[in-house]
């Protein structure tokens, strides 16, 4: 009985192989780092646009405000928020107010 011989390719084809091989990986590391800097760059994109969008409210929001702080109704509310009062008005302060809620409440529950 002869014994099997393996067969075994030619000593070309595993270099060529091999070969192929390395510029698979050559190819893959070059395109490594362009490939990180881009997914970088989007994500840092995103985080722009989201960012641009909360000033952009930011700034809608403010506007609405100073567009409301031009009326003279809104001026005259400030400045009563304040304690500022009219020409011939006479400006009141009233303590007690909440003490006297509670007392209010305590005679509707028992009467």
């Amino acid at each position: 009985m002869a014994a099997k011989r393996s067969r075994r390719p030619a000593r070309g084809t595993i270099l060529r192989r091999w070969l192929a091989v390395v510029a698979l990986v050559l190819v893959g590391y070059l395109y490594y780092h362009p490939l990180r800097t881009y997914f970088s760059t989007r994500h840092e994109l995103a985080a722009r646009r989201a960012e641009v969008g909360a000033l952009a409210a930011q700034k809608r929001e403010l506007e609405r405000r100073l567009a409301d702080s031009k009326s003279i109704e809104s001026l005259a509310r400030q400045a009563r928020s304040l304690g500022f009062v009219r020409p011939g008005e006479h400006l009141f302060i009233v303590n007690g107010i909440q003490a006297f809620l509670r007392a209010r409440a305590t005679i509707a529950r028992h009467g």
